[in-house]
């Protein structure tokens, strides 16, 4: 999770991570889930990460339209409860002149947990 973090972090603060693991062995099965601060880091990450390599392996990033929390959300934490609760990325900037985007451009609103396979 370190890693995955530390990695993701160079395009915002990362609120929450679920890196999904295996309830037998506690081996990660390769993806994981995490939450942004705000929705332009999470789509700078998906932007400029999806398809890149990391030691040798071609990850896939994207957005997730209908996250469902872990079925164990018992054991959670009282900040990740919250998080599932009201969403992430609740404090999205508002465009700016220096924003890429034109306001005349449509883009359609996402989720900002994205999705990472690796």
């Amino acid at each position: 999770e370190g890693d995955v973090i530390c990695v993701f972090s160079q395009y915002g603060e990362v609120v929450n991570i679920n890196l999904v693991r295996d309830k037998k062995t506690g081996k990660s099965k390769g993806f994981c889930f995490l939450c942004y601060e705000d929705q332009r880091s999470t789509i700078l990450a998906v932007d400029n990460f999806n398809g890149i390599k990391i030691k040798g392996r071609t990850i896939r990033v994207d957005h997730v339209a209908n996250y469902r929390p872990p079925k164990d959300s018992d054991d959670l934490d009282d900040i990740t409860k919250a998080l599932h609760a009201k969403g992430c990325g609740v404090k999205t900037p508002p465009h700016t002149s220096s924003d890429s985007l034109s306001e005349d451009d449509d883009v359609p609103a996402r989720k900002q947990k994205g999705e990472m396979c690796s």
